[in-house]
């Protein structure tokens, strides 16, 4: 057993144009008040890191985590969800995705996906000069239009997709492995790795992967029904990061797991604030510790009610209260005594 390491947020949903949310500095102090002892970097925010310098300047990330360690807080990871998406992308939602991309790809698919590519080189480079471990992403999506078919799906499409989906990674995963860093892929609908299904399918053509692990949200399987804990039974030995996010699932007579097209206020699933939502995190912590879990517990913010600045004071006592201090110990140890190989055969009349 281990002790999880916390609290720690991720900084995605909290950037913005105003102080603190607008710089390193700032809002690194404003975390720390709140209480967190580490923060997870988005790598698409220019104003928290340059991508491309961490990965070509040890004394550059000695520096940000100087200034990063000047408020007491660690990085937990860096982060590539954005980048991630665009490694794999249908057609059906080039336009879309193009947001996520630098101004020159856009409307160039495989441009795009060249530059994505390149994007998580460069992290895995940057998490190796600043002494990380892990590093969450999104694996993209060949197929999710796909999920629930109507004509049937071709035979041999969703094999295909997968067998595209290995070739792409697996030479980010072999870097990675270089770099001595554990890709955390959050399993999250949109994405190809979906569930504990998907992931398997994903990781049987990476031919096993030791680097092709997972982060663990659990909203995301409380809006699947799936069984977010007996998860962790079947994966706690690729589990390598944690995202701490509440959900609740409602569901009427009008409307269920697919949300009937409804904005996050009226989907039978929703994104809650950490405590308000179903999810049960003393289970969950209960069970990462005893399975030796020891990476940080990240909130990630996502509330279609709460404010985010009430969703981050709540987050980090929340966290807190949630860490089990493993114990070294049984409990009755102080009823035992010494004993000896004669002892022993001596009770057992052998």
């Amino acid at each position: 057993m281990k002790t999880i390491k916390g609290p720690a947020i991720f900084l995605a949903q909290f950037m913005g144009d105003e102080a603190p949310y607008n710089s390193l500095d700032s809002i690194c102090q404003w975390v720390a008040n709140l209480g967190y002892k580490g923060i997870q970097i988005p790598t698409w925010e220019s104003r928290l890191i340059d991508l491309e310098k961490a990965a070509t300047s040890k004394t550059y990330c000695d520096e940000l985590k100087g200034i990063i360690a000047s408020h007491g807080l660690e990085i937990t990871e860096l982060s590539t969800h954005l980048q991630g998406q665009l490694v794999a992308v249908n057609p059906a939602y080039d336009s879309m995705f193009d947001a996520f991309a630098p101004n020159e790809v856009k409307g160039k698919p495989k441009a795009r996906q060249a530059w994505a590519v390149n994007q998580l080189m460069m992290a895995g480079k940057a998490s190796e000069n600043l002494g990380l471990h892990a590093h969450a992403t999104f694996s993209g999506a060949l197929i999710w239009q796909t999920m629930y078919p109507w004509p049937q799906r071709p035979d041999g499409m969703v094999e295909m997709a997968f067998t595209e989906l290995a070739k792409r990674w697996s030479p980010i995963l072999d870097h990675y492995d270089s770099c001595g860093v554990d890709i955390c892929y959050e399993v999250h609908p949109g994405e190809d790795l979906h569930d504990g299904v998907t992931y398997e399918m994903f990781l049987e053509k990476v031919n096993g992967h030791e680097r092709a692990c997972l982060l663990y949200d659990p909203s995301h399987f409380l809006l699947q029904q799936l069984d977010y804990l007996q998860y962790i039974d079947f994966y706690h030995e690729r589990i390598k990061a944690f995202h701490v996010k509440d959900a609740e699932f409602n569901p009427t007579g009008k409307s269920g797991v697919y949300g009937g097209y409804q904005g996050w206020n009226n989907r039978a699933g929703r994104f809650r604030s950490l405590g308000d939502g179903q999810v049960d995190f003393k289970s969950i912590f209960t069970k990462l510790s005893e399975y030796g879990f020891d990476g940080w517990a990240v909130m990630e913010w996502e509330c279609c009610v709460k404010s985010p600045e009430q969703g981050a004071r709540e987050g980090a006592p929340f966290i807190k209260d949630h860490i089990i201090e493993v114990t070294g110990k049984a409990f009755d140890d102080f009823a035992g005594g010494d004993v000896d190989e004669n002892y022993l055969k001596g009770l057992m009349g052998i």
